[in-house]
């Protein structure tokens, strides 16, 4: 058994050429991915009200602004949340304990 490698060209697989011409290849599911993911993440930070203007001047500050927007949101809908749950529970609590008392009269 020989410990020795076959380093010849013959032998490698596939030839990838350079560092450069392995960075700069593009396939066309490589730009479609790009393109794909561009237009993703461009859709959210749209509904974060991200300007990309403001974020190339100053991206921390920018998601700050965002995130505290995001947690505005969920908080007022939050909000508006508990305020729909006690609406219907106005109704919805006295009916139940209606169903309720007339189904243990009958069972007696």
């Amino acid at each position: 058994m020989s410990t020795e490698r076959d380093t010849s060209p013959a032998s490698s697989q596939t030839d990838d050429g350079g560092f450069l011409q392995r960075l700069f290849r593009f396939t066309p599911n490589d730009l479609l991915r790009l393109l794909f993911l561009c237009v993703l993440v461009g859709l959210l930070l749209a509904a974060f009200n991200v300007d990309p203007r403001r974020l190339w001047v100053d991206f921390f500050g920018t998601l700050v602004e965002s995130w505290a927007s995001v947690v505005s949101a969920i908080v007022n809908s939050a909000g508006h949340a508990v305020e729909y749950l006690l609406l219907g529970a106005v109704l919805v609590v006295p009916i139940w304990l209606f169903m309720r008392v007339l189904g243990a009269m009958r069972r007696d």
